[in-house]
């Protein structure tokens, strides 16, 4: 019978939602375990690559075919070869390519005319090689684009997946299975590991080397394997960031569950110079991306040990609270070294609270240090240890502690670390040990690593990696700390944007001074009061309106550093010097053959500066588009470089994050009895600057400097704003690598009841509300959006709220249904699944507005935000007795089939786009 002959099952409408549904398998499931691979290009030539892949795949069986594809031979390595993919009995999964350069696009053909779905190109002659590389390359990403072909590579070493034996690459050896993926820019670094990880006995989940990264990159990979149970953490060697939007956004996601630990080369390299911008010559690339590294909950290590030591210790002991390390020693010297490392690295000695030191009084000697390091002398005995253990990791000031061992003629290493078994876990703090030595202490190492605390042969090591641990918990709690909530200024985008269209329709690149600052004011951030005056009695005039002193600056629309021209005059006390100060303005320009840009000057009152002086910024980074600056202002900004950067959209957190990476923070709390700037509204300014960025896309780049911070009050005395050029079009403006929040969802709805509620996306500041909305929920609602019970302390906890709250917008969005004073009554949740064209929704109404129409319409508007990230599914798991989700699925379209992958009792929703 033909399939869709009517009577046939699949002449149902549905049976090709059902077919698609069970359809499991991710698409990069192909090149990490592929069912039957073939080898094009595979040889028998003695050290050939070709051979050498073959040989790998064959000799490690990981349950699939291979097939040589060879048009010259009738075997390879006593296996039938095949003159090409058309020939094969059988479609395959994933080919191997290792031809010359310049086959591969025929290759890639061929595998689209087949149905082959992955390949691995281990080729070089690409883009390495100049612009004829590089054309083949996009000749080959054309071809498997419009076949869906995924590709990793070319010019890489391939792919190994030692805990199933796949072993697609051209490495000498297999690695060891193991829990930790590796993936590498570099394939001769790949093999050096490899050989490494042998002698060390260190195991691998995944082993990836990505070369070129034509298809497949980071996000991808880091996407992949956040499912990949065998996975526990994941290590790379990062030459370049490739897509940078898909690697925050895919980083973000997963790093709360499995650490991503990064070690980048080329950390000197500097991104181009804006030669226009104080904040452009202070963000270069490298600096950048630390940013972008904190902002994603990225570790980023300095050497290859740090990238084993950091993925084994968080597997092993948990991420502490804080910076304070509490260090037991029975050698002073050992101590010191590791303090020395600690306090270098920006860690702290834990100080020990009076409770702890009268314990450690009542069994240490007399002579112990009474103090951290706590130096339980050299004669220390196992029992001494594991006490004074137990007591520090009692102490409330510590977060952390580590237990350092020398091996003197009374120490007895090997029963030292059995007694100290019991200590393995000491709730939220790691514990460290360095056992100092060669083989008399190597018995006593293999007890703490087999109980679960790392061991360092040297105790500076030791705080290094510990100072990495709280640096990167730190990263981690900045994700989802909650902001405090930041009111908008009313109509600032239209006010905003008529400036700016303004200048643009004159042909300039670049806002006066007094454009700026109203460009500012529109955001809400204050700015001293600037006038306008053309002529030199009407810079008189503006004077006496303000009062004596005043400031006069140059007013042009082409001069883009008034200092430099000099264009400022400061201090003007009475008529006469503001007429001489206008006068010496225009003849200065004059003098520089810059006649013709003088358009008048701006009158300011004198603003004494009895406060610090800060730079506010904005520049564009050629991989991360804008990047936002916060620091140390004033005319020596560049030579001191004091400066913290991020990128918009801020909340108060992050605004607070890039403050804490600057110096001048400490002197803005407040010393030596000065009274502290207000930096809950520093915070808050920052996020309305991010917002302005985030807005005003024609907006290149923007410099507050100096903004004035008081106790008083936070001023913006100078500003200075660039657009984009009139030949970059809106298509061709700089995406920004953080999805900003979606305002084009923001849209009234009128429930049956008459009352209007206001849908919009959620907000991280939504997290208190939440806690609240879950407070209505009875507990049938709670059921059946949850499929079984959930205590309601567990709904509200902070780390699940936050999560929820906090929305990377590119891959998630949910809706909350306001009512008229901030309470929240419903939401509606789209994610995309990973590694597929589907995104997934869920609803949960308070009991108080169901029946009501809002649910139907919140799932209206989901369908719509997935029409357009252009995904190919939506879908839901519904309980079977949830009738009325069930009758809103099919009102807008759903096909409800039975679920083949849970329990009987659920049912799959499905709508195809």
């Amino acid at each position: 019978m033909d399939p869709r002959a009517p009577g046939s099952r699949k002449s149902d409408p549905s049976y090709d939602v059902l077919h698609q549904q069970q359809r499991t398998r991710q698409p990069l499931d192909v090149l990490f375990k592929p069912r039957s691979v073939a080898v094009v290009g595979a040889s028998e030539r003695p050290g050939s690559v070709g051979r050498t892949v073959l040989w790998n795949l064959i000799s490690n069986p990981f349950g699939g075919t291979v097939y040589p594809i060879n048009p010259k031979r009738p075997n390879v390595l006593g296996i039938r070869a095949w003159p090409s993919l058309r020939a094969l009995p059988e479609p395959v999964d994933l080919a191997v390519v290792v031809t010359p350069a310049a086959a591969v696009p025929d290759v890639i053909r061929e595998c689209a005319e087949v149905g082959v779905q992955g390949a691995i190109i281990i080729s070089a002659g690409f883009k390495e090689t100049g612009p004829e590389g590089a054309a083949l390359e996009q000749e080959v990403l054309q071809i498997a684009r419009a076949a869906g072909i995924r590709i990793i590579g070319p010019n890489c070493l391939g792919v190994m997946r030692p805990p199933t034996g796949f072993n697609a690459t051209f490495a000498g050896s297999m690695a060891r299975p193991g829990n930790v993926a590796f993936i590498s820019q570099s394939g001769a670094l790949l093999t050096a590991i490899l050989d490494w990880s042998l002698r060390e006995s260190v195991g691998f989940s995944a082993f990836v080397s990505v070369g070129s990264m034509l298809d497949v990159g980071w996000g991808d990979l880091i996407d992949y394997l956040a499912d990949d149970p065998m996975t526990r953490s994941i290590l790379i060697y990062m030459e370049s960031i490739g897509d940078a939007r898909a690697f925050l956004s895919a980083a973000r996601e997963v790093a709360l569950t499995k650490p991503i630990i990064v070690i980048k080369a080329g950390r000197t390299a500097q991104a181009a110079q804006a030669a226009a911008s104080h904040t452009g010559t202070l963000t270069g690339s490298d600096e950048v991306l630390t940013a972008a590294f904190r902002r994603s909950g990225v570790l980023r290590v300095e050497s290859i040990s740090d990238l084993f030591y950091m993925a084994e210790t968080l597997a092993r002991q948990p991420r502490p609270s804080g910076r304070r390390l509490t260090v037991l020693t029975n050698a002073g010297g050992p101590g010191v070294l590791a303090t020395d490392a600690l306090v270098a690295g920006g860690g702290e000695l834990a100080v020990l609270g009076d409770d702890t030191l009268a314990a450690l009084n009542t069994f240490l000697p007399p002579q112990w240090s009474h103090a951290n390091p706590v130096d339980v002398l050299g004669d220390a005995d196992p029992e001494r240890y594991a006490r004074a253990l137990e007591v520090a990791g009692k102490d409330p000031n510590s977060d952390g502690l580590l237990v350092i061992l020398t091996p003197q003629d009374m120490t007895e290493p090997t029963q030292t670390a059995d007694r100290l078994k019991p200590y393995a876990k000491l709730g939220h703090k790691p514990v460290l040990a360095s056992w100092m030595g060669g083989s008399e202490v190597a018995a006593g190492e293999r007890i703490l690593n087999d109980a679960g605390i790392p061991t360092f042969g040297y105790p500076d090591t030791a705080a290094r990696i510990f100072n990495y641990m709280w640096r990167y918990a730190y990263n981690l709690a900045g994700l989802y700390e909650t902001p405090t909530l930041t009111e908008e200024a009313a109509g600032r985008r239209d006010v905003a944007r008529g400036l700016v269209d303004a200048a643009r329709a004159q042909g300039r690149t670049l806002l006066t001074e007094y454009e700026s600052k109203q460009l500012l004011a529109a955001y809400g951030i204050p700015t001293v009061e600037t006038r306008l005056a053309t002529t030199e009695d009407g810079a008189v005039a503006e004077a006496q309106s303000l009062g004596f002193p005043v400031v006069l600056k140059l007013h042009s629309y082409s001069v883009t550093h008034k200092t430099d021209v000099g264009g400022v005059r400061l201090d003007l006390r009475d008529v006469d010097a503001v007429r001489a100060a206008f006068r010496g303005i225009r003849e200065r320009l004059a003098e520089l053959g810059q006649g013709d840009a003088f358009a008048g000057v701006t009158v300011q009152p004198m603003v004494r500066r009895g406060g610090y002086e800060l730079i506010v910024g904005s520049s564009l980074d050629p991989q991360f588009g804008p990047v936002l600056l916060f620091g140390a202002g004033g005319t020596l900004v560049e030579v001191f470089k004091d400066r913290g950067l991020g990128f918009p959209p801020l909340n108060t957190t992050l605004a607070r994050r890039m403050m804490e990476q600057t110096r001048i923070l400490q002197a803005l709390k407040g010393v030596r009895g000065a009274k502290p700037v207000d930096l809950a509204e520093l915070e808050r300014l920052l996020v309305r600057f991010g917002q302005l960025v985030v807005e005003q896309r024609w907006v290149k780049e923007v410099d507050i400097n100096p903004l004035l911070a008081s106790p008083e009050r936070l001023l913006a005395l100078d500003a200075r704003v660039v657009l984009h050029p009139p030949s970059v079009t809106e298509a061709e403006l700089p995406r920004l690598v953080i999805e900003p929040y979606p305002q084009q969802y923001v849209a009234p709805f009128r429930m049956k009841s008459g009352e209007e509620l206001m849908l919009r996306p959620i907000r991280p500041e939504d997290e208190p509300a939440m806690a609240r909305f879950h407070k209505t929920l009875s507990e049938q609602t709670v059921f059946l959006r949850y499929a079984g019970l959930m205590q309601l302390s567990t709904r509200v906890a902070h780390e699940r709220l936050a999560r929820i709250c906090f929305n990377d917008y590119a891959r998630e969005l949910a809706l909350v249904a306001e009512r008229k004073g901030g309470e929240l009554l419903g939401v509606g949740r789209l994610t995309r699944l990973r590694g597929t064209e589907d995104a997934e929704y869920a609803i949960l109404i308070s009991d108080e507005v169901q029946h009501q129409g809002l649910g139907t319409e919140m799932l209206r508007r989901l369908v719509e935000v997935g029409r357009a990230w252009g995904v190919r599914r939506i879908v839901a798991d519904i309980l079977a007795g949830n009738r009325a989700m069930q009758n809103v699925s099919k009102q807008l379209g759903f096909s409800i089939l039975p679920h083949e992958e849970l329990a009987p009792d659920m049912v799959k929703a499905v709508k195809v786009l």
